[in-house]
């Protein structure tokens, strides 16, 4: 059996109508919308109100069904309802116009308004159906979309989207001022325009970590502006996901790093240069014995006749002291003599020229130097650099140990998960570091020796060690009996790729 329902027509009488019935589904529908639906005559006298326009406006049915829509807006717009309703009499349609509505509390609130006429059986414009939308949601986001494009836009760093392919979605003013390619100049062009071209392979490692959803923090790098001018960089790297968290693209923030790499540098030069004269003192007191040695053996050799064997024994002696001489300078001139370029070597041999150039002073010292090596494969390292961080921790050692000491140190392999590499341990029995200090030795100008420190030994050697992948810490104590300086370094086997701070 057909179902039925008595509906009220015009307040006067009830008639029968079937569920099935087309007004009844449309009047169904109009009053479970959750948009207001509103209509009205031509004088703008309200006629329908369903339930959606009693829960945003306030008003009951009876409240407002007779009454002006003017109660709905505000006064300083009621121009515009005069203004849509001329437009209704010509029979137009207005879509999704925006401005502002008036809850019968008395507050305002944004609204999108589609106003379409009502026509007749003869096709006159007889009244207006309005359906309002209330976006304050939407404004709230759109506020904060432009708030945060306004963020990006005006800040100092580079901030850049790009898709999985490489290519530029977004460039802000900061990419602008610090690449010099302008937005349009960029958007839609492959982001290698702005890597080098031996840095090609980077991209490619980049997108691989980014298609796995990894993040890549505060990457070291270079790039080139528009102008061909290289710059360096801290780049940081984040996956852009869609509503299923898929990875899209990426989000790039690039800093010029220019200045601080410079003044890193210089730095590390300036600390070159006070190594260079901590080891030609030390050398200068090596080869004066020696050199004294030569003197008198000379002059002893001159005083004898040739025909004696004595002449002979003493020039062989002087022979011996003039090669450790040579051994020496060799020694410094491998020391200072730039090699950024790794070079296959075993990192006790290393130790052991260090230890040659400080035997005077270790001994002076009454310092008695244990060490123990066990690292039998070559590592691939800078060997200037890597003998100034030894250099550089074994002088803090001797400068440790005023009242003399043991020296302890060790070298062996270590496999780890993130891979193999030597241990090297260097420490001392000296007077320690306080607790206090331990957290900020690695600064750069902090030096628990007053006057006597630079403050940077420590700083390059950690720059050094940690550019060719490697770690240093340092632990220490200052109690009685116990006291002592403990460093303790990694240099992985393998030269480290692309890293991030995702890994």
């Amino acid at each position: 059996m057909q179902s039925v329902r008595y509906i009220r027509e015009k307040g006067t009488k009830e008639i029968k109508q079937s569920a099935f019935d087309p007004r009844f589904h449309l009047a169904a529908i109009v009053d479970s919308s959750d948009d207001p639906i509103i209509s009205g005559d031509l004088n703008g006298t309200i006629i329908t109100w369903n339930k959606a326009a009693t829960r945003v406006f306030g008003y009951e049915p009876e409240e407002i069904v007779g009454q002006s829509i003017r109660r709905l807006i505000p006064p300083e717009l009621h121009y515009e309802g005069d203004q849509i309703r001329s437009k209704l009499r010509d029979g137009s349609h207005i879509d999704h116009f925006e401005t502002t509505g008036l809850k019968k509390s008395g507050e305002r609130f944004p609204v999108s308004v589609t106003i379409s006429p009502v026509k007749d059986a003869e096709g006159h414009v007889i009244g207006a159906s309005n359906i309002a939308r209330d976006i304050s949601d939407q404004r709230r986001n759109d506020e904060s979309l432009f708030m945060l494009a306004a963020i990006v836009d005006s800040a100092d760093d580079a901030i850049i989207s790009k898709d999985l392919n490489g290519i530029v979605r977004t460039w802000n003013e900061g990419a602008c001022r610090m690449f010099g390619y302008t937005a349009d100049e960029m958007i839609g062009q492959p982001i290698l325009r702005l890597i080098p071209e031996e840095l090609y392979y980077e991209e490619d490692e980049l997108l691989r970590k980014l298609r796995a959803g990894q993040r890549i923090d505060h990457y070291e790098t270079t790039r080139k502006k528009k102008n061909g001018e290289f710059i360096e960089v801290s780049v940081t790297i984040s996956p852009i996901r869609d509503e299923l968290g898929k990875v899209i693209g990426a989000s790039k923030v690039a800093r010029d790093i220019s200045d601080r790499k410079r003044i890193e540098r210089l730095l590390i030069q300036s600390e070159k240069l006070a190594a260079t004269g901590r080891m030609a003192s030390a050398i200068a007191h090596e080869i004066n014995n020696p050199l004294e040695s030569l003197m008198n053996l000379i002059y002893l050799a001159r005083e004898c006749s040739p025909a004696e064997g004595k002449a002979y024994n003493l020039l062989r002696i002087a022979e011996g002291e003039l090669e450790r001489v040579t051994h020496i300078a060799k020694q410094t001139l491998g020391y200072y003599r730039d090699s950024n370029s790794p070079t296959e070597l075993y990192l006790h041999d290393l130790v052991e020229n260090v230890l040659t150039v400080y035997n005077s002073r270790l001994h002076a010292s009454s310092i008695s130097v244990d060490t123990r090596f066990n690292d039998v494969r070559k590592i691939a390292i800078g060997k200037g650099e890597m003998l100034q961080v030894i250099s550089n921790i074994i002088t803090n050692a001797i400068d440790a140990m005023k009242g003399g000491g043991l020296l302890h140190i060790s070298t062996r392999e270590l496999t780890r998960s993130k891979g193999d590499g030597v241990h090297m341990v260097i420490r001392d029995s000296g007077t320690g570091i306080g607790q206090e200090h331990l957290e900020k030795i690695f600064e750069p100008f902090f030096t628990t020796k007053g006057d006597m420190g630079t403050g940077i030994g420590l700083w390059v050697a950690k720059q050094l060690v940690e550019k060719r992948g490697g770690e240093i810490s340092v632990s220490s104590s200052t109690e009685k009996e116990r006291s002592g300086t403990t460093i303790t370094i990694f240099i992985p086997f393998a030269i480290p790729a692309l890293r991030s701070g995702a890994d």
